[in-house]
């Protein structure tokens, strides 16, 4: 499987199947501290920060990475934190697209 993080998304127009338990396991593997609901229809991750400086940057790049992919996560803000939750809503279930949105965050926060 290739590094979600050099991936683009593809559009999805409600032609493609949702992802398949198995598959969502495998990428999900891939991604740090990001969790599967039961229905296999969500990966969400709760992202801590200092402050709420810091937490409104994320939020910011956050945006403008949703804008370049052109597929846009839920996101609950608070002063030291943002829950993200990923779904495709098109396929009502998890598309590449969620992963590799996923995988785009966590190298916000991650050294490289």
């Amino acid at each position: 499987m290739s590094d979600l993080n050099a991936r683009h998304c593809t559009p999805c127009m409600g032609k493609t199947a949702p992802m398949d338990a198995i598959k969502a396991q495998r990428y999900l593997q891939q991604l740090q501290a990001w969790d599967l609901n039961e229905e296999n229809t969500e990966i969400t991750r709760t992202f801590h920060f200092k402050n709420y400086y810091q937490t409104i940057a994320f939020v910011n790049a956050m945006a403008w990475i949703s804008h370049q992919e052109d597929h846009h996560p839920v996101a609950e803000v608070a002063y030291n934190f943002c829950k993200v939750h990923y779904s495709t809503h098109a396929i009502n279930g998890l598309s590449d697209n969620d992963f590799i949105c996923a995988a785009k965050l966590n190298a916000l926060v991650t050294p490289q």
